[in-house]
């Protein structure tokens, strides 16, 4: 098999197996169970996984129609516009709806280089990021339970629960804040709306450094317009960050010859022994 590395995303130098690539298979339609529901993971009998993407910067990502006329122009454009090699942060990221703090720590971010990514430590990402970071995940739905389980590849090889049971969100004190959040779940037609809150404050949004707080409130989409894409959206609500919600949108391609690897994200962790703080002094290892 060959190995390669993914530097940025994960940052980590531990090595992920690639499949090889050839003609993508024709796309048959949307599978289903016996009652109608969209499987959105493997047919029974066959193999496949879903090959997340790798979205750096979710701020590039935002519908551009949630923005308005009154949105600043940046070098004649906005909305989806490009960083140049200085990656001027904020700046040129119009309908990202911050306010004057989560400019200011995305701007740190950015200037840094995004050198103390959570997920860099092999922290888990939080919400929607594991959507965008660049390895295998499945979807296995269990009707019979009234839950839905993803499992992630990278990311600390971390789980993730959806209760379609109908349960509400814990409330006060009962909601314990966690990485992934409290994830509830229902069935609009052909698409998964998924509620998700309860988010700590120990994740980014995005490999940039798009901040996040405590009262994050995610609403995911998930959709199977054909077998080989899953149709991914989500709307960000952070009162504390943001002064709007904003949404997202990607899809995310199958591979129908793929298996879940095993990968450990603290083994071999170069990037952990070249991090060096804004003093130009190692984070691990003596000080020089």
């Amino acid at each position: 098999m060959r190995l390669r590395f993914i530097a940025a995303a994960i940052i980590c130098a531990a090595p992920v197996v690639v499949a090889q690539r050839g003609a993508p298979p024709p796309s048959g339609p949307t599978p289903r169970f016996a009652d109608g529901t969209p499987n959105l993971g493997r047919v029974p009998g066959e193999k496949g996984i879903w090959n997340v993407p790798w979205i750096r910067n979710m701020g590039l990502r935002i519908d551009k129609t949630e923005g308005g006329s009154d949105l600043p122009s940046v070098g004649g454009s906005v909305g989806l516009v490009g960083h140049d090699p200085k990656r001027d942060g904020s700046r040129l990221e119009p309908l990202v709806p911050f306010m004057p703090w989560s400019a200011a720590v995305y701007d740190y971010h950015v200037a840094n280089e995004s050198k103390y990514d959570p997920e860099g430590y092999c922290l888990p990402p939080g919400g929607p990021r594991m959507m965008a970071t660049p390895y295998p995940m499945e979807i296995i739905q269990l009707p019979d339970q009234k839950r839905i389980v993803m499992t992630f590849e990278g990311a600390t090889h971390i789980w993730r629960e959806i209760y379609m049971d109908g349960r509400p969100h814990p409330r006060g004190d009962e909601l314990n804040p966690t990485y992934l959040g409290h994830s509830v779940g229902r069935w609009e037609g052909d698409t998964l709306v998924v509620d998700v809150v309860g988010f700590n404050e120990q994740t980014w949004m995005d490999y940039y450094g798009h901040p996040h707080t405590d009262l994050l409130h995610v609403v995911e989409k998930y959709s199977r317009p054909t077998k080989n894409t899953l149709a991914y959206e989500a709307t960000f609500d952070d009162p504390g960050a943001y002064t709007k919600p904003f949404t997202l949108r990607w899809n995310i391609n199958w591979n129908a010859n793929g298996e879940l690897a095993e990968y450990i994200c603290q083994e071999n962790n170069k990037y952990l022994q070249r991090l060096t703080d804004d003093f130009g002094q190692p984070i691990f290892g003596k000080k020089q």
